[in-house]
């Protein structure tokens, strides 16, 4: 994976492109090098997943919700 500080100057220029938003000042430029790690920490998971793991608490939200119903 790319170093951080080699992350930012793409995604700044990709926020411009995509949004018309300029990166503000330095600290949102050092927010963006929080992703890197993030986006790691992410990709280690992948496959580790599985949605049918457990229920849903939304699915669980949607039954008891029409149990009280009438």
């Amino acid at each position: 994976m790319r170093m951080a500080s080699d992350l930012v100057a793409p995604t700044i220029e990709q926020i411009r492109r995509w949004s018309g938003v300029e990166c503000p000042n330095e600290a949102a430029r050092h927010g963006l090098s929080d992703f890197p790690p993030l986006l790691a920490e992410l990709e280690a998971l992948r496959g580790t997943l599985v949605f049918e793991d457990e229920p849903s608490s939304f699915e669980a939200a949607l039954q008891a919700e029409k149990e009280r119903t009438p």
